[in-house]
């Protein structure tokens, strides 16, 4: 059986890229979400306006692209969900 990513995964998987791969406050490239995230290049962009949109991530406008720095509600928000998986797995349940 196939198993799915829930959009709050996908939203979680984004976010700890954007993370880990942010060079320090530099930010991380499209590129980059892309492979990481695992996504078609029109559904990152829909989400990262989202994510942009409240206030999870900051763009950063550079010449011809775009690059993108988790914020502090992005950090607040991969603590709280990465709380929460390990309470759900604790039940025996996959999220």
């Amino acid at each position: 059986m196939v198993t799915y990513r829930t959009q709050v995964k996908i939203v979680a998987d984004i976010l700890t890229t954007a993370r880990d791969y942010g060079n320090n406050g530099e930010g991380v490239g499209v590129t980059t979400l892309l492979r990481k995230a695992n996504l078609s290049y029109s559904r990152l962009m829909k989400i990262l306006k989202e994510l942009v949109k409240s206030g999870l991530l900051e763009e950063i406008a550079q010449d011809k692209s775009s690059k993108y720095r988790i914020s502090e509600k992005g950090l607040e928000f991969l603590e709280v969900y990465s709380r929460f998986e390990e309470f759900a797995q604790s039940f025996g349940l996959r999220l």
